[in-house]
């Protein structure tokens, strides 16, 4: 998945740097809190993609914090609570405050980071499947198929063919398609255009049509037929 931006809000020190690592090294920015109060202004004022609240915090607990942000400051940047408590009713409590997924102490790293993308990918509208016609996507298994068989692209060539399939049949322009691939680090030399002809090379060989089409003065499009209802209701699954 593209880089996300992570506010990690965690009062036990050795953790909360133990979680940041791993989460930079899965390539995403970590801004970091060791109470409510701090946790509370960073989310009301920065821009996250996710939001990881310990519970048990200083000065504000996480249950009061996600109460704020949820009902007085609006704030709709999706919430995983992290904490040792393990009791269904501390659950609810979570989930009736607006958390959106909760994991308990202790965790694997590889589960949260899986957690953490799941959530972005909702919020994004990412759907974890999309099928048109005669081409399919899967992003759980990274893999591409058009016509059953299989097509091996890179990272950013998979990025690109995903944002094409989500917005088809509309035409993305080109800054639309740097924003979403690179996130807020947007290439400095002309990547886009390589990796658009990488993509192509892969998907049309050795098929009779190319499926990107070049919309000039407006940007690229996928050329497949546009589905109707059920078929976009089968083809695009939520994680």
């Amino acid at each position: 998945m593209s880089k996300l931006s992570v506010l990690l809000v965690e009062d036990h020190r050795e953790l909360a740097e133990t979680v940041a690592a791993f989460l930079e090294a899965c390539g995403h920015d970590v801004d970091y809190a060791a109470d409510g109060l701090v946790a509370l202004h960073l989310a009301v004022t920065e821009s996250y993609d996710v939001m990881v609240l310990d519970v048990m915090l200083p000065g504000m607990d996480g249950f009061a914090v996600c109460q704020r942000l949820r009902q007085d400051a609006k704030v709709a940047t999706p919430i995983i609570m992290l904490t040792a408590r393990d009791a269904l009713d501390d659950k609810l409590t979570g989930f009736n405050v607006g958390a959106d997924d909760y994991l308990v102490k202790p965790f694997d790293m590889p589960e949260l980071a899986a957690r953490i993308e799941a959530l972005a990918r909702r919020a994004r509208g990412w759907a974890a499947r999309y099928e048109i016609g005669e081409l399919t996507l899967d992003a759980e298994t990274f893999e591409v198929r058009r016509q059953g068989s299989r097509v091996a692209l890179t990272g950013f060539a998979f990025e690109v063919l995903r944002v094409l399939m989500r917005e088809h049949p509309k035409v993305v322009s080109r800054r639309d398609l740097e924003r979403e691939v690179w996130q807020n680090e947007p290439p400095e030399s002309d990547a886009l255009r390589s990796h658009l002809y990488n993509l192509r090379q892969a998907l049309d060989r050795p098929f009779d049509r190319p499926l990107i089409a070049t919309v000039p003065g407006r940007g690229y499009r996928l050329d497949l037929p546009e589905p109707d209802e059920g078929q976009r209701d089968a083809g695009a699954r939520r994680p």
